[in-house]
């Protein structure tokens, strides 16, 4: 990619609404008080001591836009992208909580559909929630109670030296309009719990510092979160992305997938953790080099391009990142 592709490229990518959403948590919790709080905010999940390791609680509300267009779909991915938020931490998934507002039990009915095949696939039970059948508008909002051991991965450890490993499941399609790459629908549930389980596996045997999901800001977007998180500079190497046949760099840079990770992973864990992933058909790649500083940017055939300094502008504004700030 040529110096003016690659910096039209970023210019892009930092106009991207899902990034710049990002900053309304760090607005939400300053409001609330948050970051004085006992329990550290911005990683994909709470996690709250609980006896000889850690309760994970996490939820996700979903666009009304999204709702509309795909209800069986939305209820879908209100299990999935808890369940993912709670494998990237390390844990295991306890139970799963609704709220579904809808006009009439037909305005309903394609989303708890969509809730409960998840919730049956994942194997993470449905245990309760709230519900308003008698709303002129559709609204979904679902939490997850997960567990993990002693041994977290978190959004604040990642090293300078690491290597960032990118792990994805590549077997699926998109999920148009939106750029929503599924990989799980035709997936049997054995697979989809154990892919998932090879997360808190990791924690487990120590071989990743940190983790986050590939969230709606993309790979970039992600990578962001996690450099601020954790107060480092993340290179990223998009010659060593590789999209599946047919779809654009860019766009699987902006895409938000059914099973994506970025892990901040010691040199000596590489190859193991590789592995771990290429043993179960999942795609794992080192994409990129975990630095001091304060920059996330973008390298191609020798060139780079600056995607933010959250030194000089924050985007949630926690962890290490915004110490250093």
């Amino acid at each position: 990619m040529d110096a003016a592709a690659l910096e039209a490229l970023a210019e892009r990518l930092k106009a991207s609404p899902a990034l710049a959403a990002k900053a309304d948590i760090g607005l939400v919790a300053t409001r609330l008080g948050l970051a004085q709080g006992a329990i550290p905010v911005g990683d994909d999940c709470a996690a709250i001591p609980d006896g000889d390791g850690y309760l994970l609680f996490a939820a996700e509300g979903f666009i009304s836009a999204f709702v509309d267009a795909d209800p069986w779909f939305a209820g879908w991915c209100g299990v999935m992208v808890n369940l993912s938020d709670v494998a990237a931490m390390g844990g295991r998934p306890v139970a799963v909580v609704d709220v579904v507002w809808a006009e009439g039990e037909d305005g309903a009915k394609a989303i708890l559909d969509g809730l409960r095949a998840a919730a049956s696939a994942y194997g993470a039970p449905i245990v309760g929630g709230h519900t308003n059948l008698h709303n002129p508008e559709t609204h979904l909002a679902v939490a997850v109670l997960g567990r993990a051991g002693a041994r977290l991965l978190t959004s604040f450890d990642a090293k300078p030296g690491d290597a960032l490993i990118m792990a994805v499941d590549r077997r699926g399609a998109y999920r148009e309009p939106f750029d929503n790459f599924q990989a799980a629908l035709a997936a049997p549930p054995e697979r989809l719990r154990a892919d998932l389980a090879l997360l808190p596996e990791l924690a487990e045997r120590g071989l990743a510092r940190a983790a986050k999901d590939i969230s709606q800001g993309g790979i970039p977007g992600t990578a962001v979160m996690l450099a601020e998180s954790s107060g480092v500079s993340i290179a990223l190497d998009l010659d060593a992305i590789e999209p599946p046949p047919g779809v654009a760099l860019e766009r699987w840079l902006r895409t938000f997938l059914s099973y994506g990770f970025l892990l901040s992973v010691a040199p000596g864990n590489v190859e193991p953790v590789l592995s771990m992933f290429r043993a179960r058909g999942l795609h794992a790649a080192s994409i990129g080099a975990v630095r001091p500083g304060s920059q996330v940017t973008l390298h191609s055939e020798g060139r780079s391009a600056l995607l933010r300094d959250f030194g000089a502008e924050r985007l949630m504004g926690f962890g290490a990142g915004a110490r250093a700030a």
